[in-house]
């Protein structure tokens, strides 16, 4: 049930009328509120949950939303063949990324370092959507 409210949000959004939500912001709250549900739907659904990535997460007090996002798309890009969705997911990515950049393109560089488990990757990138749809 948790992921029909982002759907539902989304579609008041757009019942609300095209002077009621400014046009950027309803862009980008398609793209976020269904990223958020795919990733709640693949959770403990993706065949490489033990799989290591990239900890991009652990340090975000340096890096911000628009970097942490051209990061998350390169990860999600890179994860592709463990779950069918992650393609969906990239691609939602991509398009927040792009709506909210001109000068960064995935896929963004990934210093090696911290590594964490994707199903912990998830999890995070579930709670930094929920943050962007927050601020939004």
């Amino acid at each position: 049930m948790s992921s029909s409210l982002p759907t539902l949000l989304a579609l008041l959004a757009l019942l609300a009328g095209p002077g009621a939500v400014p046009t950027l912001c309803l862009q980008l709250s398609v793209p976020l509120m269904e990223s958020i549900r795919i990733v709640n739907d693949i959770q403990g659904e993706v065949s490489c949950v033990k799989m290591n990535v990239t900890d991009i997460f652990a340090d975000n007090k340096t890096n911000n939303k628009t970097e942490l996002l051209c990061k998350a798309s390169t990860i999600v890009w890179e994860s592709q063949h463990c779950h069918k969705n992650l393609q969906g997911l990239f691609l939602n990515t991509r398009q927040l990324l792009n709506a909210s950049s001109t000068s960064l393109k995935a896929p963004c560089p990934t210093a090696a370092g911290n590594t964490t488990p994707m199903e912990k990757f998830l999890a995070d990138l579930r709670t930094f959507f929920h943050q962007l749809a927050k601020n939004k």
